[in-house]
């Protein structure tokens, strides 16, 4: 087959044809995949969670959806600044740019659970990030709305900063499945381009 002809019905008969290429690509593939997770294994990652209840009912009673949606952007959007200040992050035991170069990671809902992950090659390392920076931020938003830079009826709550679950910031399914996926996609122009004599 030429690499830019349109391809023809043989050459998807070829490809059914080698079923048994593409079912041990796929072995050679995630084996390949969980060989590089074991030598180079990604970093560990722990999480801690703030919950964060804005209570919409009592900041504005009368308020409209509109009005509410725009309240809890523009103080998520405060609170989100707030987490990767400065002063926040001085707070912990690694150099700033470091933390905001791939090593701290904040995913949030608008309200409820804020999830503060920490990634690192020691999983102690991980936890104590992780703890450090949800106990920091909250601390930190708590002065904010005691000094009216956020509304007061925002309550925040550190649920989550001991005994962090931690595991490999990428699964080992990941790899596996890239591994087959790579595996078979090389497999694909192997049987179309290459005729074995």
């Amino acid at each position: 087959m030429n690499l830019f002809s349109s391809p023809s019905l043989d050459d998807l008969t070829r490809l059914l044809k080698a079923w048994r290429f593409w079912v041990l690509g796929a072995l050679i593939g995630s084996a390949l995949g969980a060989a590089f997770y074991y030598i180079a294994p990604p970093p560990y990652r722990a999480k801690a969670t703030v919950n964060v209840d804005f209570n919409f009912e009592q900041a504005f009673p009368t308020n409209t959806d509109r009005q509410d949606f725009y309240y809890l952007e523009r103080e998520a959007r405060k609170m989100v600044e707030l987490a990767w200040s400065d002063d926040v992050l001085t707070q912990l035991s690694a150099p700033i740019e470091e933390l905001r170069d791939g090593k701290l990671n904040l995913s949030q809902p608008a309200e409820a659970g804020w999830h503060f992950y920490a990634d690192d090659v020691n999983p102690q390392k991980a936890e104590e990030l992780a703890s450090a920076w949800a106990n920091a931020f909250a601390q930190k938003a708590q002065a904010e709305i005691e000094a009216g830079n956020l509304n007061e009826f925002i309550k925040l709550e550190v649920t989550q900063s001991a005994n962090l679950p931690k595991e490999r910031s990428i699964p080992l399914s990941d790899y596996l499945l890239a591994g087959a996926s790579g595996f078979l996609v090389l497999a694909v122009f192997f049987v179309l381009f290459v005729k074995l004599k």
